[in-house]
């Protein structure tokens, strides 16, 4: 499946699971993220990947209309050390697709790799194991992402990804 068919269908559940959600923000934020990561695991185990949505600023847990749309992480493989193509392969698409970004390796050491792309108002980091967004997915980010599903990561439509509950 690709990285855009993946969110719609989170987005859809998370829209769903509105009221819901709104009712247990005013109760307890704690809750409510505990029920919008169970909402994104769910959605995630369909496709054999981890999903989890996160909320890296104060408040930002009660924009219910963001949700699926911005800072989410993605699990793969957790223990794979290296990407399946080579690592320039990701950095020149990325400088393909995504205007105006600095691209960096990453979290380069015991043999892992990494690519970072950081835009002016996000930051991809790009693991063989996972992606994590930060910040709001516009097309470019969404194309990208495409692509890394299924050429980086094998995620491709109408097959499951590497992720299982025994990897965790």
């Amino acid at each position: 499946m690709s990285f855009s068919q993946i969110t719609c269908n989170l987005q859809a559940e998370l829209k769903s699971n509105n009221p819901q959600i709104r009712f247990l923000l005013k109760k307890s934020p704690g809750l409510a993220f505990t029920t919008i990561n169970e909402i994104a695991s769910s959605i995630g185990k369909k496709y054999k990947i981890k999903i989890s949505l996160n909320f890296p600023e104060r408040g930002k847990i009660e924009d219910y209309e963001s949700y699926g749309t911005e800072n989410i992480g993605f699990v793969f493989q957790r223990n794979a050390k290296s990407f399946p193509i080579p690592r320039d392969v990701i950095k020149s698409k990325a400088l393909e697709i995504l205007e105006n970004i600095q691209i960096q390796d990453a979290y380069m050491y015991e043999g892992k790799e990494g690519v970072r792309a950081i835009g002016s108002n996000y930051r991809l980091d790009i693991l063989p194991a996972s992606l994590h967004i930060w910040g709001k997915i516009n097309d470019e980010i969404r194309n990208f992402c495409d692509w890394l599903f299924e050429n980086c990561y094998e995620v491709k439509p109408g097959v499951d990804g590497a992720f299982s509950e025994t990897s965790s």
